[in-house]
């Protein structure tokens, strides 16, 4: 039945997008193109919009229109690049891939699409098929957010925005297409208009890859998103978005990286739905309501790999449906022109059911925020949140800035905040080979950063440094021995810290070249074992250069250093650890217009870019080598703006 209702969601949308489509081109050929140039703001870190320069945490904003221009085609790549993030994947393309954000597990780092949570209840959240080919922007903050938030942002927060209506009475359109190495196929269509109080866009994407292994490699993904933006008048709004994915992975290998089976695959598919409506009431204050929703369906199918296979892996089957649903309210009052107090409150109920596991826990919170400017260039940012779960009852957050302006070029910064992760379902209630534990305590953190931002040159030189210590407590671990009396395999006994040093540069050299480069320094201990955290290098670096050929199009290179990391080898017994030699992995791009849409003419972009482009051979992860030099050619036709 479920799944008789995601087809007929599916279906839903693909023709609607059919019929929004005939409607754009008539308006794409009718209204002449127009561009509207908003102030930049951040959203993500305060959950209000303000300045970058306002903000006492660390904050990265990547541009969606960037990331296509450069072929970048995941938001995995394109956190590979930004200060503070380690990224590790699995081998061949569609692996599990996963984000460590200033040494935190890989479950620490909350991530939303347009306000709606992605992760898994409990925290995890795989990268592999999230791409770029919907997104407007991604903001990323580094450092504890559960003040807003609540579980799973410990470390950070991940939140990408889609694109919508393009504003100023403008439509706009754009088709690509393009193919390459291991067998890689894609193809996408975007359109957006606005037009008076309404604005909305549709994206339809695909792409699949034949992978890097021999048999059973292939990986595809599918995307069919739209949004919808209606502003009765100047003083509120309503805005909706609704996407829908569905991911299909084959891989042949066991978890020693040996190809071994000739048919397993996993699936991933299900939608996310976001409703806001914000009223500004008056000059003093203004509310807002929200509605998220997400359900993912995964599945995980192993048939016989010929007639006569009898192995003991074979003809395995599982599934597992996973809701979240969260409604929240918020409301800010403007105390004075530079002081404002937002206060909100939130329930999330989760969800999962299917092979393993049937059950259900929920959330109700409240929070409270003030954002002050205090005169002489200094704002300051505090906050706190109440947090009563189903299963652990009451967890208390806070967080704490200060940023100082003393000039029009320097910036000072301090921040100070805890964070928490509730366990996931199934270290609660497994049954079977593993037993939960109802008991577990949420994994907490307490972090501090001070940093430094300088711009010089008429701007056209920006230097940052940042200095970040954490500490974790109360890990969850597996043990396979059973403990306590309760015979559980999950319990709180590990603690852990991180504290390193954020360093990035970006400058523009003139005749249209322009340079940017980040380096993080992390030194990670296990106080259990005193050896640094699995899969996260001590020393990081990303150096990227571009030159504009003025409205032509760009060329870039990007260059990546990851240092040697930890990992386990669990091809023998008992595991040991292992350690991963240093990597470097150099991209190249270009993207040349052909031509400018003119009246009913489109216009006509081509992209190239070449992955791994020294074709180096490097491991991510233990016994799964990545994919070796990728060439991809590709082009796009552009209507309107």
């Amino acid at each position: 039945m479920r799944y008789a209702f995601s087809r007929r969601l599916f279906s839903t949308v693909f023709v609607s997008t059919l019929f929004l489509s005939t409607h754009f081109v008539v308006a794409a050929f009718a209204q002449s193109p127009d561009t509207v140039t908003l102030p930049p703001v951040v959203v993500t870190a305060t959950r209000i919009p303000i300045a970058p320069g306002t903000a006492s945490a660390s904050i990265t904003v990547i541009s969606g229109a960037s990331l296509r221009a450069q072929g970048i085609t995941t938001v995995a790549d394109a956190l590979r690049l930004v200060p503070g993030a380690a990224v590790a994947a699995t081998g061949s393309f569609g692996g599990q891939t996963s984000l460590f954000v200033r040494g935190g597990e890989s479950d620490y780092v909350k991530v939303l699409i347009d306000g709606v949570p992605q992760n898994q209840p409990g925290g995890f959240y795989d990268f592999a098929n999230l791409g770029t080919e919907d997104v407007d922007r991604i903001e990323i903050v580094r450092g504890p957010v559960s003040v807003l938030y609540g579980s799973d942002a410990v470390a950070g927060v991940v939140q990408v925005f889609t694109r919508s209506g393009p504003g100023g009475g403008a439509a706009s359109g754009r088709l690509a297409f393009g193919g390459g190495s291991y067998g890689t196929e894609w193809g996408s269509g975007a359109m957006s208009e606005s037009a008076g109080s309404f604005g909305w866009g549709v994206t339809l994407s695909r792409r699949t890859t034949d992978g890097t292994y021999p048999v059973n490699s292939n990986d595809r993904r599918s995307l069919a998103g739209a949004s919808l933006r209606f502003a009765p008048d100047a003083r509120g709004e309503v805005r909706l978005s609704v996407r829908y994915a569905d991911a299909l992975f084959h891989f042949p290998t066991d978890a020693t990286g040996q190809v071994a089976d000739s048919d397993q695959h996993t699936s991933d598919r299900g939608p996310s739905v976001a409703l806001e409506i914000a009223r500004t009431f008056s000059t003093r204050w203004d509310a807002a309501a929200s509605l998220a929703w997400h359900r993912e369906e995964s599945r995980y199918d192993d048939g016989a790999d010929s007639p006569g296979d009898t192995s003991v892996f074979c003809c395995f089957h599982s599934r597992d449906v996973l809701q979240r649903l969260v409604a929240g309210g918020r409301a800010s009052l403007h105390v004075s022109s530079g002081a404002v107090v937002t206060a909100g409150v939130e329930r999330e109920l989760q969800r999962q059911s299917g092979s393993t596991l049937d059950t259900t826990r929920g959330n109700s919170a409240a929070y409270a925020q003030l954002l002050g400017d205090l005169g002489h260039a200094v704002s300051i940012t505090a906050g706190t949140r109440l947090d009563k779960n189903q299963q652990f009852g009451d967890h208390l957050t806070g967080r704490a800035g200060v940023a100082w302006r003393p000039d029009g070029r320097t910036r000072l910064r301090a921040s100070v905040g805890t964070g928490f992760k509730e366990p996931s379902f199934f270290e609660n209630f497994a049954t079977g080979f593993a037993r939960g534990n109802a008991g577990l305590r949420p994994e907490r953190s307490t972090s501090w950063e001070v940093g430094v931002e300088r711009t010089v040159r008429q701007g056209r030189l920006a230097l940052q440094a940042t200095w970040f210590d954490q500490r974790f407590r109360d890990f969850i671990q597996y043990s396979a021995a059973p403990l306590g009396p309760d015979s559980v395999n999950y319990v709180n006994i590990g603690d852990a810290t991180a504290r390193g040093l954020e360093l990035s540069i970006r400058t523009a050299l003139g005749r249209g070249f322009s340079v940017e480069a980040a380096y993080t320094y992390l030194r990670s201990r296990d106080e259990g074992t005193g050896r640094r955290l699995q899969r996260r290098p001590t020393h990081a670096g990303a150096l990227q250069v571009f030159h504009s050929l003025a409205d032509r199009g760009s060329v870039g290179l990007s260059a990546r250093y990851s240092g040697d990391r930890e990992d386990r080898d669990f091809a023998v017994f008992p595991d040991t650890a292992v350690t991963l030699p240093a990597q470097a992995v150099l991209d190249a791009s270009a993207e040349f217009r052909l031509s400018r849409g003119r009246g009913a003419l489109p216009g006509l972009v081509i992209t190239g870019r070449v992955e791994n482009l020294l074709d180096a051979r490097y491991e991510e992860a233990l016994y799964f080598p990545a994919p070796r030099r990728t060439v991809l050619v590709g082009g796009a036709l552009t209507f309107g703006r």
